[in-house]
């Protein structure tokens, strides 16, 4: 199967209203910028969105959010956005908040095809509203369903003809995961090489998982918040 699409709009065929997203990056870091923007660019709306955090006002899933695309987030922090704030305030935004790497566990099982699995965090707090509770070596564990989607957008440094990826440094943070969880994986890579180019130890994602793949261009890679000594 060829899995290499021309550019982003290409990638995002079959996307409809009131689907499941999940979206890579932790911050701005490891964004899939191109395949964000051509989707603002779409008509596509109600989507549910998991994504670590909303992006930023004027970049990431903030365009989506600017643009009414959004019906629900399920995210982990979502402090950096004041349009996320205004829509959630006002009650034109759905939000579940998850503690991150209860988040971040979330995805990864649901990748690997466990259903569900106990954590503590989230024990004693709104989190824990409506789950069951069971004790192990003492300690309260709440019962966490895993997440997927109906497709999982992620981005890599780079990537083959057959899909397998590489991440940079922090850049892997969720899109790994979620590059698992998806039901059609679309990845954007900086650099496209030919199948049997990229060192097979240093693969993070196998290309079976994926099934679009393109090369991105115009990357702003932003800094979210600059700190100057």
């Amino acid at each position: 199967m060829n899995k290499v699409v021309k550019n982003a709009s290409e990638a995002l065929y079959g996307i409809r209203d009131g689907m499941t997203l999940m979206v890579g990056g932790f911050g701005l870091s490891g964004l899939p910028e191109n395949t964000i923007a051509a989707l603002a660019s779409s008509e596509v709306k109600g989507l549910t969105c998991i994504s670590n955090n909303a992006g930023v006002d004027d970049f990431g899933l903030g365009y989506l959010l600017k643009n009414r695309q959004i019906k629900k987030m399920i995210s982990s922090y979502v402090g950096e956005n004041a349009e996320f704030e205004r829509q959630l305030l006002n009650g034109e935004l759905e939000v579940e908040l998850i503690p991150q790497g209860t988040l971040a566990e979330r995805c990864r099982a649901g990748g690997a095809g466990i259903p569900a699995f106990f954590v503590p965090a989230g024990y004693g707090t709104e989190v824990a509203d409506g789950k069951e509770v069971r004790v192990f070596n003492g300690k309260p564990h709440l019962l966490e369903h895993a997440l997927v989607a109906d497709f999982a957008i992620v981005k890599a440094w780079k990537g083959d003809t057959h899909g397998n990826l590489i991440y940079r440094h922090t850049a892997n943070n969720f899109n790994q995961a979620m590059a698992m969880a998806g039901k059609i994986t679309i990845a954007e890579v900086e650099e496209l090489v030919p199948a049997g180019e990229l060192d097979p130890n240093q693969i993070h994602t196998p290309g079976i998982f994926v099934q679009r793949i393109f090369q991105g261009k115009d990357y702003e890679k932003r800094i979210e918040r600059l700190t100057e000594r």
